[in-house]
Parts: structure tokens; C-alpha cells; sequence
């Protein structure tokens, strides 16, 4: 071979690739111990062992006609085998001044012969050698055969690394691996500082959105483009693992604290530059999240976790790093909670209830309607704000039953004020998944028929946000309700899309102006400005509009003055329970 063999380079990257081979004090193999029975009798020697050449011992990965499972470095020939190109010889060990005198020389051993073990990015790991009580040399037929054993070994390593523990896209070991690996040091250096570093190379949204316009294909390609370039922001001293689609973990162990605290900075800029994909440069948005531990104090799938929690809290940051926090933990937990139990609150009856914020005509100061919210009393963790919950759950399939809870809830109390004598429009919410239901407009109208309610007393809110998604969809749920009586409100307008000419597109009734706006009224001349620009516009496109948020009698006055419709907050009225509102 021409090249010099890396580990004589660099010994920190040859251990490296060694512990990356997953095989140090691993229990004996039958793969491993026909090699070398095998080699043992095709060479006619006593002794053969599969040896891997750690930072101070010789350890046996494999071994015919000896007890022994170790021996130190230093007294080994497999270290001075795994320096050279080809098969190592010493046809006398008490003849030859580097063993002369050796533990190996006192215990009778005469001969050595050892094939050394390279890996493919050329890093000399051990050996498989034979050895003899007698001196003697290896003819030309028998190197060739201790060669191609050599060769075999390496083969069985390589395929019994790529079962299961290597990901195939990127070659790099899985979270598998990772949880072995972290097991394997907690008990081999049990309480000894370490840190792993979760890299998301883009975020959700943007993987989503590449793999749109790019193809599935192509975003892989681009996560194995930034692979090397990962490897050579953290060096050869630490181990890195392929966890997910766009994710990566960095296991760093007995580094100084300064190289832990730099290597989030280091990824980050080291993926700054962008990513060839299918000839096309690919801006990348790295998240980087980081947790210290205790080698074997932590569970290795509870550490896994707290990193994803890190990089939660990163992705959400402006400086996109972030480190593991307890607390966030405790949110995190909370929010599993919230999302595991919101199913068995649908069913239960106890712990779910509509309470009803009225709607005034802000001209008359008369009673017109009440939006329906949502509230939820969890059986351990008491009254949970629906800003808290809500959000959590449109984002997964039970937005559909939450959806259809409120509707029947509602429009039942639409039903019984109506046989009281109440005359009062109802409005529910709905969120962007409700949108992408097919049958959402015939499910909401089949929830009004069943509580014997008119259409036209019912109004649905959306947010902006919710109308942005597909266009089509929104037009297509929109007219259906529409065609129907419901009326159609845009919840909190002026926060989110905002295109108006999009928004005319739309069968829109009203909008509601965002309570933000309403609060500073009195304070903020550009919240005036603002707010009445809103309702000007919003009657010239021919919509009805409501103010939320009143609270303070001159915020009421001023939107009565420009002419706004509606109104709704603390000024006029608390959200109450339904017999409130009777």
C-alpha cells in the first residue's frame, strides 16, 4: 500500500474507529471462533486469537488453546502488526530484542504471526495471529492464507456492524447503537462526565417543504452531504449517530468543558454554507441542542429524550442552541399528559365544559349572541388553560372529535336557550386540521340537524392562519357552510396571514379584530389608526366586524364612534357558565 496507515497518524481517531466497531468486551461469537479454529488448523499452530489493539491492552475478541482474555499493550506483537502493511513475523520472539525477556517469552511462547485488521478509512484495529511454543516462519502459500483470514474477519465485522445498528442512508450507527454505546460506557466508566450534541439539520417545516418541491430522494441526499461535514466540525474523538430523518447526535467523552461549550457554535457555522443537492446549493436551519450527564446515571433512552427536548427549546430560540433544562422537561411531561388524558376527557363527564362569552350590538348595547369556549377540569392537574391544551391538540388527529364535543355541546345549548326564549346566535371555533377534513362542513351541519338548530344561528371562527393553508380546501368547506346559512367570522384578524386579497376570496361574514389592537386603544395613537382603517375596510368589502377585548368603557365608546358592529370582553361580560347567560 502506498499510503500511510491513519492510525499512525493520530491514535485518538484510530481508538475512535475501534470503539466504533462495537466489539470490545463483547461476549464470544461462533462466527468469530470458526475463523480462528480455522486458522489454527490450517497453519498447524496451537494458538490463534482475533485480537483488538485498545489504548493499553490487547483484548480477544476470539481465541483457540489459550485461557487468558487480555494482556497488556505493550508485551503484545499485535501492536507492532497493526504499524505495518502485511503479515507481521517473528519466527523467535526470545531472539529478537523487542520480546526478548517478555511475559509472552517467559510463558513458553516461541512464535508469532499475526494478519493485520484495517478498516476501510485505514485504521489498523488488531489482528488475527497464530502463535507457536516452537520457532519456526511462515512460507509464502501460508501468508496468503493468514491474508485472506484477515480478510474474512474484517467481512464478518463490517456485516455484523450493518445488522440493525447502522442507518442505511447515511452509514453511520443508529440511535440502536447510540443506546448500546451508552450503556457499554456506563459500565465501563461508570459516573464519568460525557455530553451528546443533537444536530437538526432543518426543521420540520422546511424537511416537509423540500420534500415537496426536491423529492424524498433528494433531502436524504442532502442529510448525507452534511455528514462529512459534521464529521469535520467535531473531529475523529467523538463518536457521531444518524437518530432521525434529520438528525444527528455527537457523543463526546472526556473532552475539556471549552470543546463541549464551543461544538454547538462549531456545527452551526460549519453548516452556514450551503449543501449541494442535484447541482443545487441548499441552505440548511441547524438546531442544536446539548446535554451533560453521568455515564450510566442516566437512562440512555431518557438522554435521548432530554436532547430532543433541547432541541425543541433551540428551534424555538433566535440563536438556534440550546442546553438541557429540567424545566423544560416539566413542561415538556406536562404537555404528554395533556395530549395522553384529552382522549379520556372526551368520554368522560365530568371534566369537559362550555362556558359562553356574550356578543353585543354596540350600537344598541343588546344581547345578540355568545361564542362557545372550550374549558377542561383534568382529574390530577385541576383547571388547565385552554391556551394551553387547545393548541396542543389541533395539531393531531383529535382536533376531529374536539371538534365534534364543542358542536354538539353548543349547538345543544343553541337549542334549549331557544325553547327559553333566547333568541342568541352561537359561534364555535375551528382550527386548520378541521379544515383539512373532507366531510368537515357536512359533519358540522349534521351536528346542527341533530340538535334541531337553524344553520343561520350558527357562526364558525377560523383564525387566519387556519385559512392559509390549502386554498382550495378552505373555499371549498367555506361555501358549503355558507350555502348552508352558517355564518363565517376570521378570528383574531390582524395577527396572522393577512392577504387580503386572498381573505375576499373567501365567503366571509365578518371579522374579528384581534383584542391586542382593542387594548392600547386608549393609549397607542397607531392602534387607533390601525383599528379604524380595520373597520373601514371590513364594511367596504362588505363584512360585518367585532371587536374582542373591551375592557375599559372609553375602548367602547371609541369603537362605537367608527362604527364597529360588535363587541365582546370584560367591560360587557366574563365567559359564564351556559345558566348564566338564561
Amino acid at each position: 500500500m502506498a499510503y500511510l496507515h491513519q492510525h499512525t497518524k493520530n491514535e485518538a481517531a484510530r481508538l475512535n474507529a475501534l470503539r466504533d466497531l462495537r466489539l470490545l468486551d463483547t461476549p464470544p461469537s461462533d462466527a468469530f471462533d470458526r475463523l480462528t479454529r480455522l486458522a489454527s488448523q490450517l497453519l498447524g499452530a496451537p494458538v490463534s486469537t482475533i485480537s483488538l489493539t485498545d489504548g493499553d491492552r490487547q483484548w480477544f475478541k476470539s481465541k483457540v488453546g489459550v485461557d487468558i482474555t487480555e494482556i497488556p499493550r505493550e508485551q503484545a506483537p499485535c501492536s507492532y502488526a497493526i504499524e505495518g502493511e502485511d503479515i507481521f513475523v517473528v519466527p523467535d520472539l526470545a531472539a529478537d530484542d523487542r520480546f526478548r525477556g517478555s511475559p509472552l517469552v517467559e510463558a513458553g511462547i516461541r512464535f508469532y504471526a499475526g494478519a493485520p485488521l484495517f478498516t476501510r478509512a485505514g485504521y489498523g484495529v488488531g489482528t488475527i495471529c497464530v502463535v507457536d511454543d516452537k520457532p519456526r516462519d511462515l512460507d509464502d502459500a501460508q501468508k496468503r492464507v493468514l491474508r485472506d483470514l484477515g480478510g474474512m474477519v474484517m467481512s464478518q465485522i463490517e456485516l455484523q456492524n450493518m445488522i440493525g445498528r447502522v442507518d442505511p442512508a447515511s452509514g453511520l450507527p443508529n440511535q440502536y447503537q447510540l443506546f448500546e454505546d451508552l450503556e457499554d460506557l456506563g459500565r465501563a466508566m461508570p459516573g464519568e462526565a460525557a455530553a451528546l450534541v443533537l444536530l437538526e439539520l432543518m426543521s420540520p417545516v422546511q424537511a416537509g417543504h423540500m420534500a415537496r418541491v426536491l423529492g424524498a430522494s433528494q433531502v436524504e441526499e442532502i442529510v448525507t452531504g452534511a455528514m462529512p461535514v459534521v464529521r469535520g466540525a467535531v473531529g475523529n474523538a467523538a463518536r457521531i449517530y444518524h437518530v432521525g430523518p434529520q438528525r444527528c447526535a455527537v457523543l463526546l467523552e472526556g473532552m475539556l468543558d471549552e470543546r463541549r461549550a464551543a461544538l454547538p457554535d462549531a456545527l452551526r457555522r460549519a453548516l452556514a454554507m450551503p449543501i449541494p443537492c442535484g447541482g443545487l446549493p441548499v441552505s440548511l436551519d441547524p438546531a442544536v441542542g446539548a446535554y451533560e450527564f453521568a455515564a450510566g446515571e442516566v437512562d440512555p433512552r431518557d438522554v435521548l429524550r432530554r436532547l430532543l427536548i433541547a432541541v425543541a427549546d433551540a428551534r424555538v430560540g433566535t440563536s438556534r442552541r440550546a442546553r438541557y433544562d429540567a424545566r423544560l422537561e416539566a413542561s415538556a411531561t406536562r404537555r404528554f399528559t395533556l395530549l395522553n388524558d384529552f382522549a379520556a376527557a372526551l368520554e368522560a363527564r365530568d371534566q369537559l365544559a362550555l362556558v359562553y362569552q356574550p356578543r353585543y350590538g354596540l350600537a344598541t348595547g343588546r344581547r345578540i349572541g355568545v361564542e362557545a369556549l372550550l374549558r377542561w377540569t383534568h382529574p390530577t392537574l385541576g383547571p388547565v388553560s385552554p391556551a394551553e391544551f387547545i393548541p396542543l391538540v389541533e395539531q393531531t388527529a383529535m382536533a376531529r372529535p374536539l371538534m365534534d364535543w364543542v358542536a354538539r355541546a353548543a349547538f345543544r345549548q343553541a337549542r334549549d336557550w331557544q325553547r327559553a326564549g333566547l333568541d342568541l346566535a352561537v359561534s364555535v371555533n375551528a382550527s386548520a386540521r378541521n379544515l383539512d377534513e373532507d366531510d368537515f362542513a357536512r359533519r358540522l351541519l349534521d351536528r346542527a340537524a341533530e340538535a334541531g338548530v337553524d344553520p343561520a344561528r350558527i357562526e364558525v371562527e377560523f383564525t387566519e392562519s387556519a385559512l392559509a393553508e390549502d386554498h382550495a380546501q378552505v373555499v371549498a368547506q367555506m361555501t358549503a357552510l355558507r350555502a348552508a346559512g352558517v355564518r363565517i367570522a376570521i378570528d383574531d384578524f390582524g395577527t396572522g396571514y393577512s392577504n387580503l386579497s386572498y381573505i375576499q376570496s373567501l365567503p366571509v361574514s365578518s371579522i374579528k379584530i384581534d383584542r391586542s389592537f382593542v387594548l392600547d386603544l386608549e393609549a397607542s395613537t397607531k392602534s387607533r389608526t390601525l383599528v379604524q382603517t380595520m373597520i373601514t375596510m371590513a364594511h367596504d368589502l362588505g363584512y360585518e366586524v367585532v371587536a374582542e377585548g373591551i375592557e375599559t368603557e372609553g375602548a367602547r365608546d371609541l369603537l362605537t364612534a367608527w362604527g364597529c358592529d360588535e363587541g365582546q370582553g370584560y367591560l360587557m361580560s366574563r365567559p359564564v357558565a351556559a345558566g348564566a347567560i338564561a
